[in-house]
C-alpha cells in the first residue's frame, strides 16, 4: 500500500473500521433526514441530488411530528464511500435539516417498502397468481372476475421477486412507495 493511501486511510476513521473510504466499489445506502416540515425543503434536498449528478433509488418522505411540524426523509441512493459522506455532509448544511443519519453505516436497521399489483389473467394464470401470493404473503385488496390487486410489503429485493413472479402471469401495473427504514434496537 501506498505512503499517500496510508496518509488517506488514517484521516477520520477508526483503526477498526476496515473499509476504505477511498474504495471506487459503489454502495447502497439508506439516509434518513429529519427536516423541518415547510414548502421548499424537499425540492432542496432533491435539488442536492440532482444538481450534483446523484441519483436517488428510493424516496419516502412524510410528517413525523405535528406539534413540531418535522418530516423524515428516506433516502436511498448509490456511490462510493467518499460520495455517500460527501452527500451526507452536503445534506447537514441545508438550513432547515436537523439530522442526517446513514442507517447502512450506524447498525442494524429494518427496511420495508409496500408495494401495490394488478395481475390480469383467467384460469390457471389466475390460480397460480393466488399461490404464488399466499407464498410471498401478500393480500389480495381488489379483485375482479378478470384480474386482482395484491398488495405486499418486505424489503425492496421482496419486491423486486414478487414482480418477477407475476410478470408472465399478467401483471398489467404496479405502484411503491419506496423505502421506510428504522434503526434496530434502542
Amino acid at each position: 500500500m501506498s505512503a499517500l493511501k496510508l496518509e488517506r486511510g488514517a484521516s477520520s476513521h477508526s483503526a477498526y473500521d476496515l473499509r476504505d473510504p477511498y474504495s471506487e466499489v459503489v454502495e447502497r445506502h439508506t439516509l434518513a433526514v429529519i427536516v423541518d416540515n415547510e414548502a421548499g425543503v424537499l425540492a432542496r434536498v432533491i435539488g442536492l441530488f440532482s444538481g450534483r449528478g446523484y441519483n436517488i433509488d428510493s424516496l419516502t418522505v412524510a410528517e413525523i411530528d405535528h406539534t413540531g411540524h418535522r418530516s423524515r426523509i428516506t433516502v436511498v441512493t448509490r456511490g462510493t464511500p467518499a460520495i455517500i459522506e460527501q452527500i451526507k455532509a452536503q445534506l447537514g448544511r441545508i438550513i432547515p435539516v436537523h439530522e442526517v443519519h446513514d442507517l447502512t453505516v450506524e447498525g442494524p436497521s429494518v427496511e420495508r417498502e409496500l408495494g401495490l399489483f394488478k395481475v390480469a389473467g383467467t384460469g390457471e394464470r389466475r390460480v397460480e397468481a393466488l399461490r404464488i401470493s399466499d407464498i410471498f404473503r401478500a393480500k389480495v385488496v381488489d379483485s375482479t372476475l378478470e384480474s386482482f390487486v395484491f398488495e405486499i410489503t418486505g424489503t425492496p429485493e421482496k419486491i423486486d421477486a414478487f414482480a418477477d413472479m407475476m410478470r408472465p402471469l399478467g401483471l398489467v401495473e404496479l405502484a411503491r412507495t419506496g423505502v421506510a427504514a428504522l434503526s434496530r434496537g434502542v
